[in-house]
């Protein structure tokens, strides 16, 4: 099932022998699946949770980073072509939402695959956000991510942790700023749109904009904390997830 592309792309922390559903998570900026390797201690067995593996960071430190979506999320699809005989939820969480939609929107128009649910979180709708900033140098980049928050502080205090940290997230924001979603179709799919209540970049009326990105349903869940509310709130986003995964509608396969 796995083959040597998806194996590239794709990193399973717990091998499920019969699962239910899959469910793939993209990691915000800079990030990758180790952001969610605890994730499986904390959902059904018969889930099997898949962290998108983005080049350049972590185990694929030495690949080349990209820095345009639609490269990304062409090679991310291609992963999962030999996946969709299941049914598949995505969650992806800032950067990774819009990771997550992007590849949502390649498998349901060109290969006619609709997602169970997408989750997205800490990320309002790419149509609804202002232009990105455009970072002129280091030094401004690494003082938007520490504002955010989610890294260690210490990563950019050592110059040799900070040089091999930063390629990744400079590519990370380059490719934030550049986005633009494809015209055409919205998706079929149920949206749930998580957020933290204090995080000031996703704020309810902007993460309410996700309603017109699909013909599906819309829901939204506000947690306490701010962008990376999702580090103290695991135990309770991984209940709400399962609660919504375990209730929604059978997905639509290949017809």
């Amino acid at each position: 099932m796995f083959n040597e592309q998806t194996e590239q792309w794709l990193r399973r922390y717990r091998p499920v022998d019969r699962p239910r559903l899959r469910l793939v998570c993209f990691a915000h900026a800079g990030g990758g699946p180790s952001a969610f390797r605890t994730w499986p201690a904390g959902l059904p067995e018969d889930i099997e949770v898949l962290g998108v593996r983005y080049p350049g960071r972590q185990e694929r430190v030495m690949d080349e980073c990209v820095d345009r979506m639609d490269t990304l999320a062409d090679h991310v699809a291609d992963a999962l072509d030999p996946l969709l005989d299941l049914p598949m939820v995505m969650f992806g969480h800032s950067m990774g939402a819009w990771v997550a939609y992007d590849v949502a929107l390649r498998l349901l128009r060109r290969r006619r695959f609709s997602l169970n649910l997408l989750i997205v979180s800490g990320q309002v709708a790419p149509d609804s956000k202002d232009p990105a900033r455009a970072f002129e140098d280091d030094d401004a980049l690494v003082a938007e991510v520490q504002r955010v928050g989610g890294y260690d502080p210490q990563l950019f205090e050592d110059p040799e942790m900070r040089d091999l940290v930063l390629p990744a997230i400079r590519a990370d924001f380059a490719l934030v700023h550049t986005y633009r979603p494809e015209p055409g179709a919205p998706l079929d799919c149920p949206i749930l749109a998580c957020f933290g209540d204090q995080d000031v970049d996703s704020r309810p009326e902007g993460m309410r904009a996700w309603a017109d990105t699909t013909t599906g349903t819309y829901t939204q869940r506000a947690f306490p904390g701010g962008h990376f509310y999702l580090a103290d709130q695991e135990p309770d986003l991984l209940r709400a997830l399962s609660e919504r995964v375990n209730s929604t509608a059978a997905f639509h396969a290949f017809p």
